[in-house]
């Protein structure tokens, strides 16, 4: 089976407040494939980055795999949010409304890849990702 490792981070200034994403994929030795910095709008809390990012994340994969080596392909993704980490891990419930429907299109696009997995990395590890979020945030707040 095929690994992709996927470093995700999101940020939200004011919390709620503008918010944003970063996405490293990398393949399984490592290797950087592909970058994202995206602007996701003025009203998010940080949590919901946190899980817009791995949505955006699926989405992109299956698009860059294709159907057939999705199906065949063990995504791992490495997040410095715990919330998301356990959440997504099955260890915390989930209380707010909001986080619960992005849960659910979480779950709905992990069946499109050979299996999905949540590991949670110090921020120190997550660097990257994180930077390009804050960089999605600095560019929007130019205009």
């Amino acid at each position: 089976m095929y690994k992709i490792i996927v470093n995700t981070d999101g940020a939200s200034r004011g919390n709620p407040g503008p918010a944003a994403i970063g996405v490293v994929i990398k393949d399984e030795t490592g290797k950087v494939v592909k970058k994202y910095s995206e602007f996701l709008g003025l009203e998010m809390t940080n949590n919901e980055a946190e899980y817009e990012a791995v949505i955006f994340s699926l989405k992109k994969l299956k698009l860059l795999l294709g159907k057939k080596m999705a199906k065949t392909t063990e995504i791992e993704f490495r997040s410095d949010s715990e919330l998301l980490v356990k959440q997504m891990n099955g260890e915390y419930k989930i209380m707010e409304e909001r986080l619960q429907e992005l849960f659910m299109k979480i779950w709905n696009l992990k069946t499109e890849f050979g299996s999905v997995k949540f590991i949670y990395v110090p921020r120190e590890e997550n660097r990257e990702a994180d930077k390009l979020a804050n960089l999605a945030l600095d560019k929007k707040r130019l205009f």
